[in-house]
């Protein structure tokens, strides 16, 4: 398969009908004239050269030169159901605390339906854009898991009525320094061209920082791969983005051969969490820089990256609203009226909301991906933040790591098959766990107690490939310390994926 390339996003609410979102699906799809095969809320993977879609078809008539492309046209529809089966809890939402994961059985789902529309315009320059619908059912109101959360494609304030959205809508300029010709084949968000070993490209407008920085072969097209957010992209990367995990900005990228650089400046929400983007990029932002190698060992591909994040947002710092409360207790989780963005009515908890001003907030991770066979390869994200502040765009998660292995089916005579087993840990700093043992919550956890213990989950699963660009997945999580809390759980939960791509 070709190497994979990815994109975003995150988590929300209950209720709505099949025949709803059925019609959602058939007014974007009736946009084009293909049928099921390839994209994701991550970045799609690169698609196969017999893969059924409309460009490999028009290509076969004659119709199209998928090799130096003008304009291309994809798309992908992706189902996915959880089960979470009753888990031990002896207490929840203690005190009018509200992000505790409710111990019933539940069930939560997601659907999605993208368009990936590129079209070239002079030289190097390539526009982009990507509508897409969303319908979703997440666990407990998305509360209680700060990082694990068992479905990648959930959306914050997202509903189970279909959603219609613009994801991306950017501008690419390639300017090409030298070096050695590069293939690029057509695929989702990608023209079909030859660009120079030496190039910059220069980005600008809506897209996602996963569209471009820490992408991974065997951990981030989750479409095709693994479940959990977890294996989306560090656990501790509080990127900056809406509650849909896009933001405008510009990227810059340099490439010079084996190596690439990459620093991205984007926008992030008016509020920790909200979809209201505050455009005031000189004031409030987010930004990132990426140092990527490429290299083979014993003719096996890998690669090893480094990204470093800044944050300059309005946010509350954890032992500011503890020294605040302690000072005076009127300054409290159920006072914050209009301030909150939480919603706890604890009249005893401390409250990230009485503390807010522009803060600084940094993180730095490692991103190694490694083939160790010819269709076996492995992968490591580790990252740690430095936890004071709450958390804005991302998960709950203060320090992160994730590892696991991806094997395709060519070793057992099915191709297009897929599977995984992955682990993943996410750690609170002190000053995150004194807060929400004092019963703070944060955008995603808070039980109103707290036995302090890392969150983690160990995950397997099976893609049978039931055409050439259609897969049906059965996925096991094991999630033990839900919100890092060692009194509650572990948790058992059960998924199934069908994901077509046209």
């Amino acid at each position: 398969m070709r190497p994979l390339r990815q994109a975003p996003p995150l988590p929300h609410r209950p209720r709505g009908g099949v025949a709803a979102w059925l019609l959602a699906v058939a007014l974007l799809g009736g946009l084009t004239t293909a049928r099921p095969a390839a994209a994701a809320v991550s970045e799609p993977e690169g698609r196969a050269d017999d893969a059924f879609d409309l460009m490999n078809l028009l290509a076969k008539a004659r119709l199209h030169d998928i090799h130096r492309e003008t304009w291309n046209l994809y798309g992908q529809f992706t189902w996915i159901s959880s089960f979470k089966l009753p888990f031990r809890a002896p207490y929840t939402n203690v005190n009018g605390s509200s992000n505790s994961l409710t111990p019933e059985f539940e069930h939560s789902f997601t659907g999605t339906v993208s368009l990936y529309l590129g079209l070239a315009l002079w030289k190097g320059a390539e526009l982009y854009w990507v509508p897409e619908a969303i319908s979703e059912r997440p666990l407990s109101n998305l509360a209680g898991l700060g990082g694990a959360i068992q479905n990648f494609e959930l959306q914050k304030q997202g509903t189970a009525e279909p959603t219609f959205y613009n994801s991306r809508l950017y501008l690419r300029q390639t300017i090409d320094l030298g070096g050695t010709d590069v293939v690029k084949t057509s695929d989702p968000m990608q023209l079909g061209a030859v660009v120079k070993s030496r190039r910059l490209v220069l980005i600008v407008g809506n897209f996602s920082v996963l569209d471009f920085l820490d992408k991974n072969t065997y951990s981030g097209d989750l479409r095709r791969q693994f479940f959990n957010m977890a294996f989306l992209t560090y656990g501790a990367y509080d990127f900056a983005a809406d509650a849909r995990g896009y933001a405008w900005g510009g990227i810059a990228e340099l490439y010079l051969d084996d190596w690439t650089v990459r620093f991205a400046h984007l926008t992030p929400p008016k509020r920790p969490n909200q979809l209201a983007v505050d455009f005031r990029f000189w004031e409030v932002y987010g930004d990132q820089v990426e140092l990527e190698h490429t290299h083979s060992i014993r003719g096996l591909p890998g690669s090893v990256r480094l990204l470093g994040y800044r944050n300059h947002e309005v946010m509350g710092r954890f032992d500011e609203a503890v020294a605040a409360h302690r000072a005076d207790p009127t300054l409290n989780a159920a006072a914050c009226g209009a301030r909150t963005d939480y919603g706890s009515t604890n009249a005893g908890a401390p409250d990230l909301c009485w503390v807010r001003r522009p803060q600084e907030k940094y993180g730095i991770g490692i991103n190694l991906e490694q083939a160790v066979a010819a269709d076996i390869g492995v992968f490591l994200r580790a990252m740690f933040s430095d936890g004071q502040t709450e958390v804005y765009s991302f998960t709950s998660t203060d320090m992160s790591l994730s590892l696991g292995v991806l094997a395709r089916g060519a070793l057992w005579r099915r191709p297009r098959d897929v599977s995984g087993v992955g682990f993943g840990a996410g750690f609170i700093s002190d000053a995150h766990a004194t807060y929400l043992r004092l019963g703070g919550i944060d955008g995603f956890v808070g039980d109103g107690r707290l036995n302090q213990a890392p969150e983690m989950v160990a995950e397997a699963f099976y893609a049978v490939s039931l055409w050439s660009s259609g897969w049906l997945a059965l996925d096991y999580q094991l999630i033990a310390n839900p919100g890092f809390n060692a009194d509650r759980g572990p948790l058992h939960i059960l998924g199934a994926r069908f994901h077509a791509e046209f």
